[in-house]
């Protein structure tokens, strides 16, 4: 496998001691606050006296919260009501404060916003840290929030997403361990009551505030049925690539439209263009095919969306779309303050229509439980008192044992697991093999996964993982299929993994800067071959065109 990866690339050309503590606590894994509790002891001998694997009492984990009475206002409404804007309002005029979002797109537009307001903002992401001199303010993911920090304002958006299997913990450690005055969470209504359940032993104030959408969203009564009735403005959505590609490709047959394209392999930076490219009124591609990767993060000008079916397959089985991914995803359509403030939404096949209107007549369900995951400490104690370091059947025993409250789950940690059977395998220690398994790896992805294991081999064998020796700069090239677009795509996975554990063992990682321009590399090539895909050599050809005739003109 590691040839492959090799092949691959070519053709498609800190240890937990006191040295890391300073990293520990910039990265907020912070030591569980049970010490504090009367049932608890700090000393190692002590630690058979209490049950490491009792969850019950997260909020205790975060003693710079609990010190606070923070005034939490819980923000709430559909897609496209404000909610966030006004949270936003209060960062800005705050002293001091912190952005959590779900999305690199998300912390990357906050900072931008407000740096263009004069509020000297930070981006700190996983991938990315652009520090800005005097800034007292941060926009983030929230995987990335700190802790030890006192703010004046914070804001953890798409709150609804506590419940995610894989991701909800980080916003329950975000929603229980950031301390500050204000905490303003925005998301949907459908999270209220969890919320306040949650939030009501800490002792916080808690104040909600409902929002009504700022635009209309008309569902229709007459489905699409063919690619021929596609007007500008419209956004198709469809669950996987393929569908994406053959999709855009009937549409630009029609040779009316040239499609812009957006889904969650394609490098953070290429949606991104991908969107402003669909935005822009001068710019050829004025129809959208995306997955539900366009539900939150990228402010869209979309006039209507058309569901091309309401079934996914969600890594586990083929299902039904919920009701509340069906609202989120229609709900950007009709963007407030946009070329198309009233929004529409229907489905290509007529058989589908009954299920997207009673979806959006109905409330999102009630969120019962918010994800949970325990500290590094908590899985360092519990090693100890299992006498191993083999990270995969420690954590394996402690999620079978955790005890937890009835408004908690345990995070799906299949992920973790299939790198955990990876790294005990390697002489390292139990932090660095915790590092491995919560990084940002897609281990279902043959390229991706590869990538982690050749970082992890030879970070145990030399103690550094020099780029060059797995890459080889300046063979990157386009794509010509649709399989080598997965492969590059896979390959951007790759580097930015290499960038990510570059911020957390710098000294073992140390070519980041070209990690990042291979990343951007990969990036403006994945955009050269989707502007050559279909039609959209006729949108590129009229470009050149006009820029022809201009230069003729100019010179007589």
């Amino acid at each position: 496998m590691a040839a492959l990866l090799r092949r691959s690339l070519s053709s498609s050309s800190a240890r937990h001691d006191t040295a890391v503590l300073p990293i520990l606590l910039k990265l907020s894994i912070s030591l569980p606050y049970c010490w504090h509790d009367s049932r608890c002891s700090s000393s190692d001998s002590s630690s058979a006296n209490f049950d490491l694997t009792d969850l019950t009492r997260p909020h205790m984990w975060y003693p710079n919260a609990r010190r606070k009475r923070r005034n939490v206002f819980l923000h709430v409404g559909p897609t496209n009501s404000g909610k966030t804007h006004n949270a936003l309002k209060q960062l800005e005029s705050s002293s001091s404060g912190i952005y959590c979002g779900p999305l690199r797109l998300l912390a990357w537009e906050v900072s931008r916003r407000l740096n263009k307001l004069n509020v000297p903002c930070n981006l700190i992401t996983g991938q990315e840290r652009e520090e800005i001199a005097g800034a007292k303010h941060s926009s983030i993911t929230v995987e990335m929030a700190d802790l030890t920090t006192n703010y004046q304002c914070a804001i953890i958006d798409e709150i609804q997403m506590v419940g995610c299997r894989t991701r909800g913990f980080s916003f329950t450690r975000a929603l229980l361990g950031i301390s500050s005055d204000e905490l303003h969470v925005c998301g949907d209504p459908a999270a209220v009551p969890l919320i306040q359940r949650i939030l009501e032993i800490t002792g916080d104030v808690v104040k909600v505030q409902y929002y009504e959408r700022l635009s209309p969203l008309v569902p229709l009564k007459v489905p699409l049925r063919s690619f021929s009735n596609i007007q500008t403005g419209d956004c198709i959505v469809t669950f996987s690539r393929n569908q994406i590609y053959q999709i855009k490709k009937q549409i630009e047959n029609e040779r009316q439209h040239l499609c812009s394209v957006v889904y969650g392999s394609l490098p953070p930076e290429t949606r991104t263009k991908q969107a402003t490219m669909f935005n822009d009124e001068m710019n050829e591609f004025d129809v959208l095919v995306a997955s539900d990767a366009i539900g939150m993060g990228l402010n869209l000008n979309i006039s209507r969306i058309i569901f091309s079916t309401l079934k996914k397959f969600d890594g586990i089985c083929t299902r039904e779309l919920t009701v509340s991914e069906i609202k989120q995803i229609a709900g950007r359509a009709g963007r407030f303050g946009s070329k198309f403030p009233v929004g529409e939404v229907t489905c290509i096949d007529g058989e589908d229509l009954p299920l997207l209107h009673s979806s959006l007549r109905s409330p999102s369900p009630v969120l019962e439980r918010a994800g949970l995951f325990p500290t590094f400490d908590l899985l360092s104690l519990y090693s100890r008192l299992q006498s191993t370091t083999y990270f995969h059947p420690i954590l394996e025993k402690f999620l079978e044992k955790a005890k937890l409250s009835p408004d908690y789950f345990i995070a799906d940690c299949e992920g973790m697991l299939k790198v955990a059977a990876v790294v005990d395998k390697l002489p390292l220690t139990l932090h660095d093999k915790y590092l491995f398994c919560i990084s940002p790896v897609d281990m279902n992805d043959d390229i991706s996964a590869q990538g982690l294991i050749q970082f992890a081999e030879n970070y145990a064998k030399k103690g550094s993982v020099r780029l060059r020796e797995m890459f080889t700069p300046g063979s990157l090239a386009v794509p010509k299929s649709q399989n080598a677009l997965m492969e590059l795509e896979s390959i951007h996975k790759v580097l930015d993994l290499y960038v990510w554990l570059s911020f957390r063992l710098e000294d073992s990682f140390p070519d980041r800067e070209l990690a990042s321009s291979q990343k951007e590399i990969c990036s403006l090539l994945i955009e050269e071959f989707l502007g050559r895909v279909g039609w959209q050599n006729l949108g590129i050809y009229k470009y050149w065109l006009s820029h022809i005739l201009l230069v003729h003109d100019e010179l007589g």
